[in-house]
């Protein structure tokens, strides 16, 4: 690649992914504070994102694939996008702002496939110069929690002023930025023929069913399907109780968790070389289980370090199961059915597994309800520990180990 696609593919990621750490995290202390939302009601709001995933595969299958340029449709969705984040800004309550979400996540997650294949479109080695490229878009995520921090509006008056209402005007910003700039990157024809047949299975990649007769491969997807119960507590409540508890500054403080994904994702070569598969996908599950137990005896003030270092585990929890499962998965599937096997995972996932996480969290943190947005936050968390315990000695006694090569 030259310069000039390296920048524009860079700044594009960036951008990317700047938009979605810009609203997704303090989202979880926006709505309580803002909306006077329930748990119930948070957790329909982040399943937006399931929702959004599970549509995906079959926007990009059916209609990305094969009509219109990868580009084109990217800022068609981001400008949807933008219109939409003004509109959620000036939501004044739930029931205004969920119809809102739900639209918007519907058309960003086809965009994380789309900014993928304008990269790849571009790339002689996607092996060696994907990570370049999509580095960038760690940095925009980081780079989103550090600016509504700086800015005051995850503070605690910050947050009883609704400032945080600014951070989906900013993002609607960010989006029709990007919205426009797609428009000028390489262009990237579609990828199947208008007359190629397609079919249901082929886009949920009901093909890979197969694999589940293998009894390896089958602990592990559902083993991958309950751990991401455990990551929706995370991902749903971890803005939220950082800022109920007087965590200062909690937007950049979660950024830790983006920073920790780049470290451990260099790391993760040399541990799964030399532990092997099981080992480094069961050092994942341990880190799952540390930092929840963290969460629950952590605070805000003489053990705050307790948190951050629950925060900066993250890269060990999602970086040691998720890629090494992303690897696994790509080696068992073999050449035939490798794409059919990342689409079942992925939507069993972030589709299936998520939805059922962020609706268990939301029941889990509404139980724990003291008063108004006061939780019991030492039960909240004691939960996905034991769950994240529970799917560590399912994958323990049950999986078999077995040598897995480390693709790039």
């Amino acid at each position: 690649m030259d310069f000039k696609t390296k920048f524009q593919l860079s700044l594009m990621m960036f951008l990317e992914f700047f938009i979605w750490g810009g609203w997704f995290v303090t989202m979880g202390i926006y709505l309580p504070n803002t909306l006077e939302a329930s748990g119930g009601d948070i957790a329909q709001a982040y399943s937006t994102q399931s929702w959004g995933a599970i549509v995906a595969p079959f926007f990009i299958g059916l209609i990305a694939d094969r009509f219109f340029n990868a580009e084109r449709i990217l800022g068609v969705l981001h400008l949807i996008g933008a219109f939409l984040m003004y509109r959620l800004a000036h939501a004044q309550d739930f029931s205004v702002f969920y119809p809102y979400v739900l639209g918007y996540m519907i058309a960003y997650m086809p965009t994380l496939a789309l900014v993928n294949s304008v990269s790849f479109n571009q790339m002689k080695d996607p092996a060696k110069e994907f990570s370049f490229v999509r580095v960038f878009g760690t940095i925009g995520w980081i780079i989103a929690g550090l600016t509504i921090s700086y800015l005051g509006w995850d503070s605690e008056q910050g947050v009883q002023e609704g400032l945080l209402k600014n951070t989906f005007l900013m993002v609607a910003i960010a989006s029709a930025i990007l919205g426009v700039f797609s428009f000028t990157l390489p262009k990237t024809p579609p990828q199947i023929a208008k007359e190629e047949k397609i079919s249901f299975g082929d886009i949920i990649g009901l093909d890979a069913l197969k694999l589940l007769k293998d009894r390896n491969f089958l602990i592990f997807f559902l083993a991958s399907v309950l751990i991401c119960i455990p990551l929706a507590f995370y991902y749903q409540h971890a803005g939220q109780f950082l800022g109920e508890i007087g965590v200062s500054n909690p937007a950049a403080k979660m950024s830790i968790g983006q920073i920790s994904e780049v470290l451990f994702m260099l790391l993760l070569p040399f541990f799964f070389k030399k532990f092997g598969f099981k080992k480094t996908i069961l050092f994942g599950m341990v880190a799952w289980l540390i930092r929840y137990l963290l969460f629950a005896y952590g605070d805000s003030g003489e053990l705050a370090f307790m948190l951050i270092l629950g925060i900066a585990l993250h890269g060990i929890c999602y970086d040691f199961f998720f890629v090494s499962g992303q690897i696994y998965t790509d080696t068992k599937a073999g050449e035939r059915y490798k794409s059919a096997a990342q689409g079942l995972i992925t939507l069993a996932t972030y589709g299936v597994g998520m939805l059922i996480g962020f609706w268990v969290a939301g029941k889990i943190t509404d139980t724990y309800l003291i008063s108004e947005n006061v939780h019991n936050w030492k039960n909240i968390w004691t939960f996905p520990a034991l769950f994240a315990l529970g799917v560590l000695i399912l994958f323990a006694l049950f999986f078999k180990n077995e040598n897995v090569a480390y693709k790039e």
